[in-house]
């Protein structure tokens, strides 16, 4: 078996990491300069949509909004722009690192991205916070959905 690296979010169980049903996708799918969008489920139903991102580290795994106003996707869809290892919110300019999710500039700096547990193992990315289970890949696909309106260009 290949070396395991462990992201946590909430609360992980290593069996979560081999489930095939928490496999998000393959460690070559996630793009090194900006995110791959997947689609969670909470406890209570609601939809979210998560982002992986690369780290020096492996990969790490955030809920896809904004801290600044919870509405706005950091992923519209074709991956969110990233400048110097830190996710860019395109509405608001703010800079969220990418393996801590730290806001270091913007309306909401000092907050921190809401983590999403992933691990990898074997050259997969599994899902493994057992808060969540693993809808599929892609934003949410009904309209009821966040806003993908922005006011900022890169």
């Amino acid at each position: 078996m290949g070396a395991r690296s462990i992201y946590l979010g909430a609360k992980y169980t290593r069996s979560m990491a081999s489930d095939p049903d928490r496999r998000i996708t393959s460690l070559d799918a996630v793009p090194a300069d900006t995110t791959y969008l997947f689609t969670v489920r909470d406890d209570e139903g609601e939809r979210r949509e998560a982002v992986l991102v690369r780290t020096d580290d492996g990969v790490a795994g955030w809920l896809n909004y904004c801290r600044h106003l919870l509405d706005v996707r950091l992923d519209k869809g074709s991956g969110a722009p990233m400048r110097d290892g830190e996710l860019v919110c395109a509405n608001h300019g703010a800079y969220f690192e990418a393996d801590t999710g730290y806001c270091t500039f913007g309306p909401c700096d000092g907050a921190t991205l809401e983590s999403v547990g992933v691990a990898v193992d074997d050259g997969d990315v599994y899902l493994a916070d057992e808060n969540y289970a693993f809808v599929g890949s892609g934003p949410i696909d009904d309209d009821a959905g966040p806003s993908n309106t922005s006011n900022v260009e890169f």
